[in-house]
């Protein structure tokens, strides 16, 4: 597609149309970093208060989400991507993680016992630069008994800049944290943590009684934790509800242009190919703002249908009798004389009620007489 001066989007010139292309991407990147840090300068210079926004305490690469403005991909497809909210967040891998700060705050949710893992991080085994940000392992049980008010997990949101949880108990959350965390973006990431035992490459089922019990304490070792936390980490998050709009956060402000269109194109792959139902063809738009900027398009769809079947053509007589029906209210509306068709059914209408209503009365007057010379026989008697 040959690009022109008033076109918002541009599309590749070969090969299929499902798919980005990197120069408008890396054109609307620059564009949107530029303008967010431009509001972050405004902000510094009009605000008495000193800001953490634009700090060079650490590395472009090392900053995380807490010192800069997140940037979001917003995916407008043309059908639902599910029927109903799915609390179980998904993940996508991205090149440049958005939780590289050393000052990164993480709390780890925990199946019981939680003395378990702890064991497992304070292991020499376990890389100490990812050890000294997690600040915190509670365990399910004691999760629900300290935090049961609502100011408890409002201050344990806040607390903290990332939450993960144990696979095995990440739904069981849901209603333990409350709205309060899964309406903010900071709702629990899954990780898995249990110990599977494998033979010839398959997992083997524990089929006895006390397996159920015996599963919940089996926790992997030091090195295989610390590989699904960082997994977690280098990963973009995504929530699926009953939409047509999804929302995933895929970089911050602290990115280069190059490194945020290199996690746009991943997470847009991820919701193409595990998430979003049929695929490209499901995509309507694909947008890339900040938290306070306009949407800046970088993909859109030349047809605004899934299928030829879910456009449904008029008859040429529904046509006649919509087109009719709107003359004849227009001339009404305007006063005009009503087509004599028209006005011959009115007045045949019209006159059956007059009929009936005279047929009725005389019934009516009929069963008077009939009950007063009733009365009189009866009197005379």
């Amino acid at each position: 597609m040959v690009a022109t001066k008033d076109a918002l989007t541009t599309k590749v010139a070969s090969g299929t149309p499902y798919q980005l292309d990197k120069p408008q991407v890396l054109r609307a990147s620059t564009a949107l970093l530029r303008h967010i840090k431009s509001q972050q300068q405004e902000k510094e210079e009009t605000s008495t208060k000193i800001t953490l926004i634009g700090d060079d305490d650490d590395s472009d690469t090392e900053e995380s989400s807490t010192t800069n403005e997140l940037v979001w991909l917003i995916m407008t497809t043309k059908k639902h991507v599910v029927d109903k909210n799915r609390l179980k967040p998904g993940k996508i891998s991205i090149p440049h993680s958005m939780n590289k700060s050393s000052s990164l705050n993480i709390c780890l949710i925990t199946a019981d016992p939680q003395r378990s893992v702890k064991d497992i991080i304070a292991d020499p085994a376990f890389p100490s630069t990812l050890s000294s940000r997690i600040t915190r392992v509670i365990g399910l049980t004691k999760l629900r008994e300290r935090y049961k008010s609502f100011e408890s997990r409002r201050q344990l949101l806040a607390e903290h800049d990332v939450f993960l949880a144990d696979d095995r108990i990440i739904m069981r959350l849901v209603e333990t944290l409350g709205k309060i965390f899964y309406q903010s973006s900071k709702r629990p990431i899954p990780i898995r943590i249990e110990k599977i035992d494998k033979v010839d490459g398959k997992r083997v089922k524990n089929k006895s009684p006390k397996a159920k019990e015996e599963r919940s304490a089996n926790f992997a070792s030091p090195l295989v934790v610390a590989k699904e936390i960082e997994k977690a980490l280098n990963s973009a998050p995504v929530y699926l509800a009953p939409s047509t709009s999804t929302a995933v956060r895929v970089g911050t402000s602290g990115l280069a242009p190059e490194q945020l269109v290199e996690n746009v194109q991943a997470v847009v792959n991820g919701l193409t190919e595990k998430f979003i139902t049929k695929g490209w063809r499901n995509v309507k738009a694909i947008h890339i703002k900040g938290p306070t900027t306009m949407a800046l398009p970088i993909w859109l769809a030349d047809e605004l249908w899934l299928e030829e079947t879910d456009v449904l053509e008029k008859t040429e007589e529904e046509t006649k009798a919509e087109d009719s029906e709107k003359n004849v209210k227009k001339r009404r509306n305007q006063g005009d004389d009503v087509p004599r068709e028209s006005t011959k059914k009115t007045k045949k209408l019209k006159a059956a009620a007059d009929d009936d209503e005279a047929f009725r009365k005389e019934k009516l007057q009929k069963r008077k007489v009939q009950a007063l010379e009733e009365g009189k026989v009866k009197g005379k008697k």
